[in-house]
Protein backbone atom coordinates (compact mmCIF):
# COMPACT_ATOMS: atom_id res chain seq x y z
CA UNK A 1 0.00 0.00 0.00
CA UNK A 2 1.60 3.14 -1.28
CA UNK A 3 2.06 5.94 2.14
CA UNK A 4 3.16 9.30 2.96
CA UNK A 5 6.60 9.96 1.65
CA UNK A 6 9.29 11.40 3.06
CA UNK A 7 10.75 13.53 0.41
CA UNK A 8 13.72 13.54 -1.67
CA UNK A 9 17.03 15.40 -1.98
CA UNK A 10 15.83 18.91 -4.32
CA UNK A 11 12.15 18.71 -3.45
CA UNK A 12 10.73 19.98 -1.03
CA UNK A 13 6.86 18.38 0.47
CA UNK A 14 4.03 19.35 -1.13
CA UNK A 15 1.26 18.65 1.65
CA UNK A 16 1.43 17.49 5.27
CA UNK A 17 -1.70 16.41 6.61
CA UNK A 18 -2.16 16.87 10.30
CA UNK A 19 -4.80 15.33 12.35
CA UNK A 20 -5.47 16.73 15.76
CA UNK A 21 -6.74 13.54 17.87
CA UNK A 22 -8.02 13.14 21.56
CA UNK A 23 -10.00 10.20 22.36
CA UNK A 24 -10.19 8.74 19.01
CA UNK A 25 -9.63 5.06 19.17
CA UNK A 26 -13.06 4.25 17.10
CA UNK A 27 -12.81 6.44 14.53
CA UNK A 28 -8.99 6.98 13.70
CA UNK A 29 -8.25 3.61 12.32
CA UNK A 30 -10.58 4.33 9.49
CA UNK A 31 -9.56 7.69 9.06
CA UNK A 32 -6.03 6.63 8.69
CA UNK A 33 -6.74 4.45 6.07
CA UNK A 34 -8.53 6.61 4.05
CA UNK A 35 -5.61 8.97 3.89
CA UNK A 36 -2.97 6.12 3.87
CA UNK A 37 -4.50 5.10 0.78
CA UNK A 38 -4.58 8.03 -1.20
CA UNK A 39 -2.39 5.47 -4.01
CA UNK A 40 -3.64 7.38 -7.40
CA UNK A 41 -0.01 7.38 -9.48
CA UNK A 42 -0.13 10.80 -10.12
CA UNK A 43 -0.26 12.10 -6.12
CA UNK A 44 1.90 8.71 -4.64
CA UNK A 45 4.57 9.20 -7.30
CA UNK A 46 4.48 12.70 -8.32
CA UNK A 47 4.40 14.69 -5.02
CA UNK A 48 6.09 14.42 -1.87
CA UNK A 49 3.78 14.42 1.45
CA UNK A 50 3.63 14.06 5.15
CA UNK A 51 1.18 12.87 7.88
CA UNK A 52 1.45 13.53 11.51
CA UNK A 53 -0.94 12.70 13.77
CA UNK A 54 -1.21 14.73 17.20
CA UNK A 55 -1.71 12.87 20.06
CA UNK A 56 -3.97 15.28 22.45
CA UNK A 57 -3.77 13.50 26.04
CA UNK A 58 -6.06 11.49 24.93
CA UNK A 59 -7.47 9.02 27.31
CA UNK A 60 -7.94 5.87 25.72
CA UNK A 61 -6.03 3.61 23.04
CA UNK A 62 -5.82 6.63 20.63
CA UNK A 63 -1.82 6.83 20.59
CA UNK A 64 -1.18 3.48 20.05
CA UNK A 65 -3.30 3.96 16.86
CA UNK A 66 -1.87 6.57 16.28
CA UNK A 67 1.78 4.82 16.86
CA UNK A 68 0.80 1.72 14.63
CA UNK A 69 0.30 4.00 11.44
CA UNK A 70 3.79 5.85 12.57
CA UNK A 71 5.16 2.47 11.95
CA UNK A 72 4.68 3.74 7.67
CA UNK A 73 7.57 6.53 5.76
CA UNK A 74 6.80 9.55 6.04
CA UNK A 75 4.28 9.12 9.08
CA UNK A 76 4.86 11.09 12.62
CA UNK A 77 3.07 11.09 16.13
CA UNK A 78 3.80 14.32 17.98
CA UNK A 79 2.14 15.05 21.46
CA UNK A 80 1.37 18.56 22.21
CA UNK A 81 2.90 20.71 24.59
CA UNK A 82 1.04 21.01 28.13
CA UNK A 83 -2.39 23.02 27.88
CA UNK A 84 -2.38 26.63 29.67
CA UNK A 85 -6.08 27.07 30.58
CA UNK A 86 -7.87 29.75 28.77
CA UNK A 87 -8.70 32.40 31.29
CA UNK A 88 -4.53 32.47 31.32
CA UNK A 89 -4.29 32.89 27.65
CA UNK A 90 -3.88 29.68 27.17
CA UNK A 91 -5.01 27.64 24.29
CA UNK A 92 -8.18 25.20 23.56
CA UNK A 93 -7.10 21.58 23.04
CA UNK A 94 -7.60 21.32 19.27
CA UNK A 95 -6.31 24.65 18.57
CA UNK A 96 -3.23 23.42 20.87
CA UNK A 97 -2.57 19.94 18.69
CA UNK A 98 -3.48 21.77 15.74
CA UNK A 99 -0.02 24.29 16.50
CA UNK A 100 2.13 21.88 17.39
CA UNK A 101 1.23 19.99 14.32
CA UNK A 102 1.67 23.07 11.65
CA UNK A 103 5.52 23.64 13.72
CA UNK A 104 6.62 20.41 12.45
CA UNK A 105 5.29 20.40 9.55
CA UNK A 106 7.52 20.42 6.09
CA UNK A 107 4.63 20.81 3.29
CA UNK A 108 3.87 23.84 1.50
CA UNK A 109 0.26 23.26 1.92
CA UNK A 110 -0.86 22.12 5.23
CA UNK A 111 -4.08 19.77 5.93
CA UNK A 112 -5.67 19.63 9.03
CA UNK A 113 -8.32 17.07 9.00
CA UNK A 114 -10.22 15.75 11.95
CA UNK A 115 -9.79 12.17 13.18
CA UNK A 116 -13.99 11.46 12.34
CA UNK A 117 -13.50 12.07 8.94
CA UNK A 118 -13.07 8.94 6.54
CA UNK A 119 -11.32 10.70 2.56
CA UNK A 120 -12.33 9.21 -0.67
CA UNK A 121 -9.93 8.00 -3.18
CA UNK A 122 -7.73 10.76 -4.52
CA UNK A 123 -8.81 13.24 -2.40
CA UNK A 124 -5.30 14.86 -1.36
CA UNK A 125 -4.56 15.63 -5.04
CA UNK A 126 -7.82 16.89 -6.11
CA UNK A 127 -7.86 19.08 -3.19
CA UNK A 128 -4.38 20.77 -4.05
CA UNK A 129 -5.36 21.01 -7.71
CA UNK A 130 -8.91 22.48 -6.89
CA UNK A 131 -7.19 25.28 -4.17
CA UNK A 132 -4.94 26.24 -6.83
CA UNK A 133 -7.58 26.16 -9.64
CA UNK A 134 -9.07 28.91 -8.17
CA UNK A 135 -6.33 30.47 -6.59
CA UNK A 136 -7.48 29.90 -2.92
CA UNK A 137 -4.96 30.59 -0.21
CA UNK A 138 -7.86 28.11 2.20
CA UNK A 139 -9.67 25.94 0.60
CA UNK A 140 -12.09 23.86 3.15
CA UNK A 141 -14.89 20.78 2.35
CA UNK A 142 -17.88 20.66 4.73
CA UNK A 143 -18.19 16.84 4.13
CA UNK A 144 -21.37 14.56 3.68
CA UNK A 145 -21.94 13.59 7.12
CA UNK A 146 -22.51 10.39 8.59
CA UNK A 147 -25.55 10.26 11.22
CA UNK A 148 -26.67 7.40 13.83
CA UNK A 149 -29.76 7.53 15.65
CA UNK A 150 -33.16 8.84 14.98
CA UNK A 151 -32.26 12.22 17.25
CA UNK A 152 -29.10 12.78 14.67
CA UNK A 153 -31.27 12.22 11.43
CA UNK A 154 -33.66 14.62 13.22
CA UNK A 155 -31.76 18.14 14.01
CA UNK A 156 -27.88 17.85 11.86
CA UNK A 157 -30.50 18.95 9.00
CA UNK A 158 -31.97 21.47 10.86
CA UNK A 159 -28.10 22.48 11.81
CA UNK A 160 -26.64 22.40 8.50
CA UNK A 161 -29.82 24.38 6.77
CA UNK A 162 -29.01 27.12 9.00
CA UNK A 163 -25.39 27.14 8.40
CA UNK A 164 -26.12 26.92 4.90
CA UNK A 165 -27.89 30.78 5.25
CA UNK A 166 -25.82 32.31 7.84
CA UNK A 167 -22.32 31.32 5.65
CA UNK A 168 -23.70 31.11 1.87
CA UNK A 169 -20.66 29.78 -0.25
CA UNK A 170 -20.94 31.87 -2.55
CA UNK A 171 -20.65 34.87 -0.67
CA UNK A 172 -17.75 33.24 1.49
CA UNK A 173 -15.92 33.02 -2.06
CA UNK A 174 -16.65 36.29 -3.04
CA UNK A 175 -13.05 38.17 -2.07
CA UNK A 176 -15.56 41.32 -2.37
CA UNK A 177 -17.50 39.83 0.89
CA UNK A 178 -16.78 40.17 4.28
CA UNK A 179 -18.40 36.81 5.38
CA UNK A 180 -16.03 33.84 6.08
CA UNK A 181 -16.50 30.20 6.80
CA UNK A 182 -14.50 27.26 7.16
CA UNK A 183 -14.82 23.58 8.36
CA UNK A 184 -12.40 22.05 10.56
CA UNK A 185 -12.85 18.61 9.34
CA UNK A 186 -11.07 19.84 6.23
CA UNK A 187 -9.03 22.65 6.18
CA UNK A 188 -6.40 22.83 3.28
CA UNK A 189 -4.41 25.95 3.78
CA UNK A 190 -1.26 27.79 2.35
CA UNK A 191 1.99 27.10 4.46
CA UNK A 192 3.29 30.43 4.02
CA UNK A 193 -0.25 32.35 4.67
CA UNK A 194 -1.06 30.01 7.64
CA UNK A 195 2.00 31.66 9.48
CA UNK A 196 1.64 34.89 8.20
CA UNK A 197 -1.72 35.19 9.81
CA UNK A 198 -0.30 33.87 13.00
CA UNK A 199 -2.14 30.58 12.62
CA UNK A 200 -3.77 28.22 15.40
CA UNK A 201 -1.99 30.34 17.88
CA UNK A 202 -3.36 33.52 17.20
CA UNK A 203 -6.79 32.35 17.63
CA UNK A 204 -5.57 29.79 20.55
CA UNK A 205 -8.76 30.71 22.88
CA UNK A 206 -10.87 30.63 19.99
CA UNK A 207 -13.46 27.49 20.20
CA UNK A 208 -15.10 28.25 16.94
CA UNK A 209 -11.20 27.95 15.38
CA UNK A 210 -11.99 27.23 12.01
CA UNK A 211 -13.99 30.71 11.29
CA UNK A 212 -11.76 32.47 13.21
CA UNK A 213 -8.55 31.25 11.33
CA UNK A 214 -10.96 32.07 7.55
CA UNK A 215 -11.72 35.18 8.59
CA UNK A 216 -8.04 35.97 9.54
CA UNK A 217 -6.68 34.44 6.40
CA UNK A 218 -9.88 36.95 4.18
CA UNK A 219 -9.18 39.67 6.04
CA UNK A 220 -5.56 40.19 4.68
CA UNK A 221 -7.12 39.72 1.14
CA UNK A 222 -6.25 36.31 0.49
CA UNK A 223 -8.99 34.10 -1.39
CA UNK A 224 -11.10 31.17 0.46
CA UNK A 225 -13.41 28.37 -1.56
CA UNK A 226 -15.58 26.89 0.56
CA UNK A 227 -18.00 24.02 -0.48
CA UNK A 228 -20.13 21.53 0.41
CA UNK A 229 -18.17 18.03 -0.68
CA UNK A 230 -19.68 14.89 -0.78
CA UNK A 231 -17.36 13.59 -3.25
CA UNK A 232 -14.24 14.19 -1.01
CA UNK A 233 -14.87 13.06 2.12
CA UNK A 234 -17.67 12.17 4.65
CA UNK A 235 -17.59 12.75 8.62
CA UNK A 236 -19.14 11.22 11.92
CA UNK A 237 -19.07 14.20 13.65
CA UNK A 238 -21.19 12.40 16.85
CA UNK A 239 -21.62 8.25 17.62
CA UNK A 240 -24.30 9.32 20.83
CA UNK A 241 -26.88 12.05 21.57
CA UNK A 242 -25.20 13.39 24.60
CA UNK A 243 -21.49 13.85 22.68
CA UNK A 244 -23.89 15.49 19.99
CA UNK A 245 -25.74 17.77 22.51
CA UNK A 246 -22.22 18.45 24.21
CA UNK A 247 -20.94 19.26 20.67
CA UNK A 248 -23.65 21.94 19.63
CA UNK A 249 -23.53 23.24 23.02
CA UNK A 250 -20.03 24.01 22.38
CA UNK A 251 -20.70 25.76 18.77
CA UNK A 252 -24.29 26.97 18.16
CA UNK A 253 -23.94 30.51 19.76
CA UNK A 254 -20.86 31.35 18.26
CA UNK A 255 -22.13 30.10 14.93
CA UNK A 256 -25.30 32.00 14.82
CA UNK A 257 -25.60 35.99 15.50
CA UNK A 258 -28.63 35.86 16.74
CA UNK A 259 -29.47 32.23 18.35
CA UNK A 260 -32.44 33.29 20.51
CA UNK A 261 -34.17 35.19 17.32
CA UNK A 262 -33.52 31.98 15.64
CA UNK A 263 -34.80 29.66 18.32
CA UNK A 264 -37.68 32.10 18.65
CA UNK A 265 -38.17 31.59 14.61
CA UNK A 266 -38.21 27.97 15.18
CA UNK A 267 -40.86 27.94 17.86
CA UNK A 268 -42.84 29.57 14.93
CA UNK A 269 -42.63 27.21 12.84
CA UNK A 270 -43.51 24.39 15.21
CA UNK A 271 -46.79 26.57 16.42
CA UNK A 272 -47.52 26.66 12.41
CA UNK A 273 -47.00 23.48 11.46
CA UNK A 274 -48.59 21.76 14.00
CA UNK A 275 -51.18 24.25 15.63
CA UNK A 276 -52.56 25.47 11.80
CA UNK A 277 -54.27 21.48 10.94
CA UNK A 278 -55.48 21.52 14.80
CA UNK A 279 -57.22 24.61 14.49
CA UNK A 280 -58.58 23.53 11.28
CA UNK A 281 -60.39 20.14 12.14
CA UNK A 282 -61.09 21.19 15.27
CA UNK A 283 -62.94 24.09 15.28
CA UNK A 284 -66.55 22.64 14.59
CA UNK A 285 -68.05 25.86 13.64
CA UNK A 286 -65.47 27.08 10.72
CA UNK A 287 -66.89 26.85 7.21
CA UNK A 288 -65.12 24.99 4.08
CA UNK A 289 -63.60 28.32 3.49
CA UNK A 290 -61.48 28.93 6.59
CA UNK A 291 -60.41 25.69 6.46
CA UNK A 292 -59.28 25.97 3.14
CA UNK A 293 -58.04 29.52 3.82
CA UNK A 294 -56.30 27.75 7.02
CA UNK A 295 -54.94 24.98 4.74
CA UNK A 296 -53.21 27.03 2.70
CA UNK A 297 -51.50 28.81 4.81
CA UNK A 298 -50.04 25.53 6.36
CA UNK A 299 -48.72 24.40 2.36
CA UNK A 300 -47.50 27.90 2.47
CA UNK A 301 -45.77 26.82 5.60
CA UNK A 302 -44.79 23.86 4.74
CA UNK A 303 -43.51 24.21 1.45
CA UNK A 304 -41.20 27.39 3.09
CA UNK A 305 -39.74 24.83 5.84
CA UNK A 306 -38.78 22.42 3.63
CA UNK A 307 -37.45 24.75 1.03
CA UNK A 308 -34.74 26.03 3.43
CA UNK A 309 -34.01 22.37 5.26
CA UNK A 310 -33.29 21.45 1.66
CA UNK A 311 -30.36 23.33 1.94
CA UNK A 312 -28.35 20.97 4.51
CA UNK A 313 -27.66 18.61 1.28
CA UNK A 314 -29.01 15.66 3.73
CA UNK A 315 -30.58 12.87 2.14
CA UNK A 316 -34.73 13.35 1.62
CA UNK A 317 -35.77 11.21 4.93
CA UNK A 318 -33.89 13.02 7.13
CA UNK A 319 -34.99 16.44 6.04
CA UNK A 320 -38.80 14.98 6.00
CA UNK A 321 -38.22 13.97 9.50
CA UNK A 322 -36.20 16.97 10.72
CA UNK A 323 -40.05 18.71 11.75
CA UNK A 324 -39.87 16.20 14.85
CA UNK A 325 -36.10 17.55 15.73
CA UNK A 326 -37.57 21.55 16.15
CA UNK A 327 -38.16 20.89 19.78
CA UNK A 328 -34.59 19.46 20.47
CA UNK A 329 -32.66 22.11 18.16
CA UNK A 330 -34.38 25.38 20.10
CA UNK A 331 -33.19 23.34 22.94
CA UNK A 332 -29.72 23.22 21.95
CA UNK A 333 -29.79 26.84 21.26
CA UNK A 334 -30.99 28.15 24.32
CA UNK A 335 -28.40 25.77 26.26
CA UNK A 336 -25.64 27.09 24.08
CA UNK A 337 -26.60 30.68 24.88
CA UNK A 338 -26.58 29.92 28.44
CA UNK A 339 -23.29 28.17 28.31
CA UNK A 340 -21.61 30.90 26.23
CA UNK A 341 -23.50 34.56 27.88
CA UNK A 342 -24.15 33.36 31.30
CA UNK A 343 -22.32 30.38 32.61
CA UNK A 344 -19.23 31.38 30.71
CA UNK A 345 -17.98 27.98 30.35
CA UNK A 346 -18.07 25.32 27.15
CA UNK A 347 -17.02 21.61 28.16
CA UNK A 348 -15.73 19.20 24.98
CA UNK A 349 -13.90 15.95 25.56
CA UNK A 350 -13.79 15.45 29.54
CA UNK A 351 -12.06 19.44 29.49
CA UNK A 352 -13.73 22.31 30.08
CA UNK A 353 -13.03 26.47 28.42
CA UNK A 354 -13.66 29.75 29.83
CA UNK A 355 -15.52 31.56 27.17
CA UNK A 356 -14.38 34.81 28.75
CA UNK A 357 -12.80 37.67 26.51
Amino acid sequence: MPTAATGVVGRPLELTVIIPARNEERSLPECLASILAQSEEGFALGIQWELIVVDDESMDETGAVAAAAAEHPGVRLLQPSPLIPTDRGGFIGKNNACWTGAQAAQGRWLLFTDADTVHESGNLSRSLREAEKHRASLLSYSPRQILTGFWQRAVMPLIFSELASVYPPKQVNDPAKRIAAANGQFLLVEREVYFAVGGHRAIGREVLEDVALASRIKRRDHRLRFRYAPDALAARMYRTLPEMVEGWTKNLALLFPRPIYLALWRILDLLLLFGIPWIAFSIPHLVNWQRGALLLVWLRTLYRYYARVARSNFPAFECAISILGIPLFVYLLFRSVVAHRIRRVVSWKGRSYSTEK
